[in-house]
């Protein structure tokens, strides 16, 4: 396993695929002589826009040639079908100038294919060893990683907005992480918080803080431009938020 691998969970628009992309931003600036990974495991492929990557193939795309190959009665062997994915799961992986970017893809349709998602799940761990640093930008949920990324992560970082809702939810993947012994450390960071009078309202009931990040307004015009967020700048609101959080979660 790679020294640090960090899957951002939460509730669907808090902010977590741009904390994620950010994440990978900070890692590339602070350690030069590490190797990065970024890995997109939601459906919507939105670290891909945060990043500034264009992505042409996605890991379902490979296990959907896998199955096709598995019904043709003149197939090749499955050791040779096995060999032919792995070769093709390194080859869809994108080298970016500082890190290396690896897209899911979609869930898988109808059927029951257990032992070919396992498989894939082996190659991608294979793969993900041979960095330092492995980023994962997950659905709302965590079993999606679990079943289909990364069996363990060394760090489950939860964001939330300031609600009720947000952050009960973020207990809950929580929760269903812990079950499936799939995490070392745990913690939430509440982001996009409006006002500081708002801080102390904020009931996070058992969940460990890595911090509060305000509300970024050149992170929105980013955003809404659809640029990547490398281009926000290093004493932003946002990345000087999460670097503090990230430093506490003993993450940077």
């Amino acid at each position: 396993m790679a020294n640090k691998v960090i899957a951002f969970a939460g509730k669907g628009g808090v902010g977590k695929t741009s904390l994620s992309a950010l994440t990978v931003k900070l890692l590339c600036s602070k350690f030069k002589d590490k190797k990065i990974l970024a890995i997109d495991a939601d459906p919507a492929v939105g670290l891909s826009t945060a990043l500034g990557v264009e992505v042409t193939h996605t890991v379902n795309d490979v296990r959907l040639n896998f199955i096709d190959e598995l019904k043709k009665p003149d197939r090749l062997s499955t050791m040779e079908i096995l060999n032919e994915a792995h070769f093709e799961l390194s080859d869809i992986m994108i080298d970016c100038k500082d890190y290396a970017f690896l897209a899911i893809g979609r869930p898988e349709g109808a059927g029951c294919y257990c032992s070919i998602n396992s498989f894939l799940k082996d190659i991608i761990s294979e793969i993900a060893s041979n960095f330092d640093y492995v980023v994962i930008d997950g659905e709302a949920g965590i079993e999606q990683v679990n079943r289909r990324v990364m069996q363990t992560v060394t760090d489950l970082v939860l964001v939330s907005d300031g609600s009720a809702k947000g952050i009960n939810v973020a207990r809950t993947i929580q929760d269903v992480a812990k079950n499936l012994q799939m995490y070392n450390n745990s913690g939430i960071i509440i982001n996009r918080v409006k006002e500081d009078k708002f801080k102390d309202l904020i009931n996070l009931d058992g969940l460990s803080l890595y911090g509060f990040i305000d509300e970024d307004p050149n992170l929105q015009l980013l955003d809404i431009q659809g640029k990547s967020l490398f281009e926000l700048e290093d004493n932003s609101i946002t990345v000087k938020g999460l670097e503090t959080a990230l430093k506490k979660a003993g993450i940077i």
